[in-house]
């Protein structure tokens, strides 16, 4: 397996008390394979994979338990001097912000061109020779003039392919994409998306796509997690997901989705918002809000049971959930 999470925790510490933003998370990609880790805005997605990056080390954010294993190391054991090395070289992140993540004062060449001195030792020539090649990868036009231009040049979906240029820079075996395709307009994002395909294919890389739409994931996820509240509360493979999904949430999220053969209906929305992770309210977290939660839901926390297929449901009503 090329990444193993394993009942991570962290938690945010602040002065109205303790956020626990990942409440014991484990999920697996392998080489080659992509996941899809789906929630709301709030769920834990990005905070788990800035953990799983070595990125989250500032307070109040800290981790507090849990493994990380990549290749069959535990990342969360290594030094800060190790785990810059796999960083960029072996695992890479595309964030959601390609105008924040990109430093605008540097051409986007000497961006793309850092990877290969620092991780490679290249000189300065040959690193811009790559980062031209990279953007061309990338289906930039005109990269050998593009190369000089500052990121505020650049239309959003040109910068997210200089971020996906960035991330594969050195072909890493793991990419965390953090809601690559949001703000852009939707032939944009299947372009992006579509690309991100094809290099995962490419270069056999495990890929982790975080979202807060189902729609995207659909052609290019092989397996999914679903979280909410700092928990995986369903995975599945992506096609028994969509037939037929085992948590009440997952299925909230998909009647969500505008289909064609509803047209004119009002557009369904789960009841409610996101607990307060600092609030988080006993048993099931997702019980305020769900159509089908009784007694046992308001005082038992469902573990995550293992459902026929492969799959994972933390719902204690799960069987009536997949048969609708």
């Amino acid at each position: 397996m090329l990444l193993e999470v394993r009942d991570l925790r962290v938690e945010f510490r602040t002065r109205d008390g303790i956020a626990r933003a990942v409440d014991g998370v484990g999920y697996a990609v392998d080489a080659g394979e992509t996941l899809a880790v789906l929630g709301e805005s709030g769920s834990g997605k990005s905070v788990t994979a800035q953990a799983v990056m070595g990125i989250l080390d500032t307070p109040p954010g800290r981790i507090t338990g849990g493994r990380v294993l990549f290749q069959g190391r535990d990342l969360l054991t290594l030094k800060e001097r190790e785990r810059r090395r796999i960083r960029g070289a072996q695992m890479a992140m595309i964030f959601q912000d390609a105008l924040s993540a990109l430093n605008p004062v540097l051409t986007v060449g000497d961006q793309l061109g850092e990877m290969f001195v620092v991780h490679r030792g290249m000189s300065r020539k040959d690193a811009r020779a790559r980062a031209v090649e990279l953007m061309e990868r990338v289906r930039i036009p005109a990269a050998a003039q593009r190369v000089r231009d500052h990121p505020h040049q650049f239309s959003g979906g040109m910068r997210q392919r200089i971020m996906i240029a960035m991330a594969l820079a050195l072909r890493p075996a793991l990419v965390i994409a953090d809601e690559p395709t949001t703000a852009l307009d939707v032939t944009v994002q299947a372009q992006v998306m579509d690309l991100l395909a094809e290099l995962r294919r490419e270069y056999r890389m495990g890929l982790i796509l975080i979202t807060h739409d189902l729609g995207v994931v659909a052609d290019v996820a092989d397996r999914i997690a679903v979280m909410y509240a700092g928990r995986i509360v369903e995975s599945a493979p992506v096609r028994d997901l969509y037939r037929a999904p085992a948590h009440p949430y997952t299925r909230g999220l998909l009647d969500s989705v505008p289909r064609l053969d509803r047209k004119g209906r009002e557009l369904y929305a789960i009841k409610g918002m996101p607990p307060n992770l600092m609030r988080v309210p006993p048993g099931c977290s997702f019980h305020p809000r769900c159509p089908m939660a009784q007694d046992v839901c308001r005082t038992d926390e469902p573990p995550l049971y293992e459902v026929p297929g492969g799959r994972a449901s933390a719902c204690h009503f799960w069987r009536e959930c997949l048969r609708g």
